[in-house]
């Protein structure tokens, strides 16, 4: 049985006391914007210190924002670009890293040194919109799709991935009669899965979150993600104007603060739920090429 020295019990004890407090720092912002979510407004207005539990528990703020139009189709458009996004985007960052992880890829390397120069140097926020316009992508969902087709960290990331996989499994297909197509999605991403896993939590993240493209390139509200809705709430200056007339002695009550809250909760909710089915692979995809034999 190893007996810890006094020096290592004292680190340990350190490790434990720091990472506990980074625990606590992180979870309770959390916890206040929840607990202020289903409190009585006018209490958490009022309140000074620690929100640990609800002040007049009430789920009104959450009844208006399901009453909100725009909510429900916020989270339709945000589920489509979500799905559809990632979908396009694993597609793609697949079939580019298993190209570029080809040895016998005539030109790989300065295509790769091209693919990595754009992770350093871009066009800029007007030559992209510019672009996009040419296009013809303008107010519509593949203006949100295309320009974010693949992450180049991401690409980089599965290349090698991809070149951690013996070549002797791919002749061995290929002498079966497998193509590169059969090779890539029932050997390559198979053997390479935490890596994939992790570049799909990664994808779903992004779109989740992001809320920039959709005010650059979308007119329409009706095209309007989730996020962008939770922006035009938090950025309202004005609350009295979220009351409706049916609703009683809740018209004069702030309701405006809990109603941002509710928004936040139900916004960042779903994909805190993804995170604990694929945190695991994160160990395994964080490795890949970090032991060479």
């Amino acid at each position: 049985m190893y007996k810890k020295s006094l020096g290592e019990k004292l680190f340990d004890g350190s490790n434990y006391f720091l990472l506990s407090l980074l625990v606590v720092c992180t979870l309770y912002p959390f916890i206040y914007v929840l607990m202020a979510s289903v409190s009585n407004p006018t209490f958490v207005l009022q309140y000074r210190g620690l929100l640990l539990w609800p002040r007049g528990f009430t789920l009104d703020a959450y009844k208006y924002v399901f009453e909100n139009p725009m909510i429900i189709t916020g989270y339709r458009n945000t589920l489509f670009y979500v799905f559809a996004g990632t979908a396009l985007n694993l597609l793609l960052t697949a079939l580019g890293a298993y190209a570029l992880s080809r040895r016998y890829l005539l030109g790989g390397t300065t295509v790769m040194i091209l693919i990595v120069f754009t992770m350093f140097f871009s066009g800029g926020l007007i030559p992209t919109y510019l672009n996009v316009r040419n296009l013809g992508l303008l107010d519509s969902p593949m203006a949100i799709l295309f320009p974010s087709a693949i992450n180049t960290f991401n690409l980089i990331v599965m290349r090698t991935a991809f070149r951690a996989v013996p070549e002797s499994m791919e002749e061995s297909a290929k002498i079966d009669g497998a193509n590169d197509y059969i090779v890539l999605f029932r050997i390559f991403i198979p053997l390479t899965f935490p890596v994939f896993a992790v570049i799909l939590l990664f994808y779903l993240v992004q779109h989740w979150n992001s809320w920039f493209p959709a005010l650059i390139y979308l007119r329409s509200r009706e095209l309007f993600p989730i996020q962008l809705i939770l922006r035009e709430i938090l950025i309202a200056s004005d609350t009295s104007q979220m009351t409706s007339g049916n609703v009683g002695q809740l018209d004069q009550m702030p309701i405006g603060e809990t109603i941002k809250y509710a928004t936040i909760i139900i916004v960042t909710l779903p994909i805190i739920c993804v995170y604990p089915f694929l945190q695991k692979y994160f160990a395994k995809g964080i490795m890949v090429g970090a032991v060479k034999e």
